[in-house]
């Protein structure tokens, strides 16, 4: 009797073993994503059949809020979250002493200068007025873009914190005023010019391909600074499926979705 149960249970015993191997193997082709809904699901819903031929199931989870993203991710339910820039990961990282890691990133929503008064910046004459976002990081990027494209020079090294304050040179004499991003489209026909972030310039009907005079460049400082992000737990950049879901997301595939959906809105990141 005790032979017959110890073989049983051996029995058992390897039959467990299997079937935990056969499990941890089908979890290794499931990609498990926390993501916001727009433009970030609607990318990951097209990259399903490009995993799905490597063999790999891409579920997608949608969140409406910036937090609980990070926490499943940090928490391992989830393998990789898709919604955030690198400003917010690191703050998020610092805030929360969570462990999360850029696994590569993906695409970029451009601020734009857009006519206001006038319709062309090769007109910009003595004294014009423009409008640009007051809160610290969207003021620094509409400078930084203006100062791209040859309207301001500002000190070396303020980067992505510059304010007017650090504007050394303005051959134009701009006026430039500060207002709440909100609130820009609804005053644009009072500026010369409006540099807005593009989620507000679309809710406005603005279209930054087709309406904005100049936006900003994939290898400008702001681009690579608040590129959108595959984060994942610090440890699981490398791993097969990571990798696999960067890539399937970097495929012409998805950039031409992208160029062709968005109107310029949404930028693939080279």
């Amino acid at each position: 009797m005790k032979k017959i149960l110890a073989v049983l249970l051996t029995g058992a015993l390897v039959a467990g073993v299997l079937t935990g191997c056969g499990g941890k193997k089908a979890d290794d082709k499931v990609i498990k994503v926390a993501a916001s809904a727009t433009p970030h699901a609607e990318l990951l819903e097209q990259v399903k059949p490009i995993l799905a031929e490597q063999g790999y199931d891409l579920q997608i989870t949608v969140f409406d809020d910036y937090v609980q993203p990070n926490e499943v991710v940090e928490s391992g339910e989830f393998d990789a979250n898709y919604f955030q820039h690198i400003p917010y990961l690191n703050s998020f990282n610092e805030e929360k002493s969570t462990h999360l890691v850029n696994a590569g990133g993906i695409h970029y929503e451009p601020f734009g200068i857009y006519p206001g008064t006038k319709s062309d910046l090769g007109a910009v004459a003595d004294g014009d007025n423009i409008v640009v976002p007051n809160d610290t990081t969207n003021e620094a990027r509409a400078l930084l873009l203006l100062q791209d494209n040859g309207l301001i020079t500002l000190k070396d090294g303020v980067g992505l914190t510059a304010t007017v304050n650090d504007i050394i040179d303005n051959p134009y004499n701009l006026e430039i005023k500060e207002m709440e991003a909100a609130q820009i489209p609804r005053v644009i026909s009072e500026f010369a010019y409006a540099v807005m972030n593009g989620n507000y310039a679309l809710e406005a009907g603005y279209s930054v391909a087709r309406d904005a005079l100049v936006y900003e460049s994939s290898d400008s400082e702001a681009a690579k600074t608040y590129v959108n992000v595959i984060a994942v737990k610090e440890g699981n950049e490398n791993t097969d499926k990571t990798k696999a879901l960067v890539a399937a997301l970097k495929t012409d595939t998805i950039k031409n979705y992208i160029i062709s959906t968005y109107d310029g809105a949404v930028i693939p990141f080279e």
